[in-house]
């Protein structure tokens, strides 16, 4: 009965894992670069100043700085918002406002600037437009094209099926654990399953956390019944606390900086990291103080908060519906996106991250050498299925890695004053993928898929170690001046490149000795002709 129960989990693991294994790929490979969203901005946009070379504002001067500019460029703005100098936001303050919501939308239009400690606005005249770090960020359930609800629907389904076959996965390997520790290299099938056996075992707490807090993240868009409860009245009764009827009345905004002041008394000098203030000038408006995640906070903690009247400037009680409900999922959101973490700890997510990725790998190769192997014993034709899984493998796994640094080539390319020239790094990432997989498709028709994949990792170490000299041709912000500077987030990034390309090089090699007809460690198609 157990043989019975685990055999028919093994065939839930593969279809559940195979079905999703490409849309979660892309999502762990976004996702893994989004933890450090804020140093890809950075390198992105090489005009800023680095940031050694700008001064420190205090919080009050940073929200007397944010406010001059907000009152002027958001006038009739939904929501100002106030990001602080400090942590990974370096020494710039960043706004945010957000345009009313027009009938039908979820939400209005949201401008972004920088300003410098000058009060001049950076980031827009002579600064190129990019997508930056926020994009893979947001790519990683929001894909690109597609409409937004589709998009969650189509993470959430995977990010299911992930969880599925996490769980089947480890009924399946009774003997996971002692796997873990077993690594059989040059054994064609059996050295695939031993490597996605270690990989898995390798961050499985990761992978877990990652994939239920996922699910998490979109609960009303994929669960709105368990959540609100059944019925209208249950939707607009969970709701109202949070949800007052908008007020249209002018009223003068209180002072935010005797706000900070107290904030500063609760949490510590120079904590408070963002100020937002609701429906500005209105009789409703609500200031809300958020305080800065330092490293070495407990996660338990969350972001400190404090939330006052807007006219007053009366502290406020925290909404009963969020006080009594939300803070276990802040808690789980935080674990996703890491926002407790320290530079160290970010590391060990982008790691974790990559090997999710790795993992996902192994077991689509696994699944072609099994049959491949299966067709040859029976003296079988490899078939269409066969040959497109394996197409959208190589065009996956590497192609959708050469594709990331076209998105970085592109920003160094690309005319600066060009227009829709951020649109424009979006779409040279998905024409580069695009051809990549009719690549993968024509050399795996007319020559070999072994051949494929060792001509898509050796084109991935080139655009991966290429992309710092052509960051030193088309910038003054490369190795030579950003490590004697000592600026890590620019030097950190052009190191990292090279890393992954020393990486991708390693697998080609290795990759290419099939092909010369030595004895390494197969990258794929293990025990196959090439």
């Amino acid at each position: 009965m157990n043989d019975h129960f685990r055999q028919s989990m093994a065939w839930l693991h593969t279809w559940a894992g195979l079905v999703a294994a490409w849309v979660l790929f892309f999502v762990f490979i976004t996702g893994a670069a989004g933890y450090f969203n804020t140093e890809i901005d950075h390198w992105m946009r090489p005009e800023l100043p680095m940031v050694s070379s700008q001064p420190v504002l205090s919080a009050e001067a940073s929200v007397t700085l944010g406010l001059a500019h907000l009152r002027v460029a958001a006038v009739g703005a939904d929501e100002w918002i106030i990001n602080l100098p400090g942590g990974r936001s370096g020494r710039q303050v960043g706004i945010l406002w957000r345009e009313p919501a027009a009938p039908g939308e979820r939400a209005g239009k949201l401008h972004r600037a920088m300003l410098a400690a000058d009060g001049g606005v950076v980031g827009n005249e002579g600064v190129r437009a990019t997508g930056g770090g926020n994009a893979f960020y947001r790519m990683h359930y929001l894909f690109r094209y597609l409409p937004r609800d589709a998009a969650i629907w189509l993470v959430g389904a995977a990010t299911m099926l992930m969880l599925l076959a996490l769980i089947t996965g480890v009924i399946v390997h009774k003997k996971i654990f002692a796997d873990f520790f077993t690594f059989r290299p040059a054994k064609g099938q059996r050295s695939w399953l031993d490597a996605h056996n270690v990989l898995g075992v390798l961050a499985l707490p990761f992978f877990l956390m990652i994939t239920y807090s996922g699910l998490l993240f979109f609960q009303n868009p994929l669960m709105p019944l368990g959540f609100y409860g059944i019925g209208e009245a249950s939707v607009v009764k969970a709701v109202a606390p949070v949800m007052p009827a908008p007020l249209t009345v002018p009223a003068e905004l209180h002072d935010p900086l005797p706000l900070v002041r107290m904030a500063e008394a609760q949490w510590g000098a120079e904590r408070v990291g963002s100020v937002s203030i609701k429906h500005p000038g209105l009789a409703d408006a609500v200031v809300m103080l958020r305080a800065r995640q330092e490293d070495g906070d407990a996660l338990v903690a969350g972001n400190p908060s404090l939330r006052f009247d807007g006219v007053s400037g009366a502290l406020l009680d925290p909404p009963p519906f969020q006080a009594s409900m939300s803070y276990a999922r802040r808690v789980m959101l935080a674990l996703h996106e890491g926002r407790f973490a320290g530079v160290a700890l970010r590391w060990l997510y982008f790691a974790s991250g990559l090997l999710g990725a790795a993992m996902i790998a192994t077991g689509l190769v696994l699944w072609t050498v099994k049959r491949r192997q299966r067709r040859l014993k029976a003296g079988e034709p490899e078939g269409f299925g066969l040959r497109l899984v394996e197409s959208l493998n190589i065009a996956t796994v590497a192609g959708l890695c050469t594709a990331v640094a076209v998105y970085f080539w592109a920003n160094r390319l690309l005319p600066v004053d060009m227009a829709g020239r951020a649109d424009w790094e979006f779409h040279a990432l998905f024409i580069a993928w695009g051809l990549l997989l009719a690549h993968a498709l024509l050399r795996q028709r007319f020559a070999s898929a072994l051949r494929a994949w060792a001509e898509q990792l050796w084109l991935a170490a080139a655009a991966f170690g290429l992309l710092p000299v052509v960051n030193a041709l088309t910038t003054d912000r490369h190795l030579g001046v950003t490590l004697p500077a000592g600026d890590w987030v620019l030097a950190g990034f052009d190191l990292t490149m090279l890393g992954l390309a020393g990486l991708f090089a390693a697998m080609a090699w290795q990759v290419g000795g099939k092909l010369r007809g030595g004895n390494p460690v197969p990258l794929s198609m293990a025990g196959a002709q090439a």
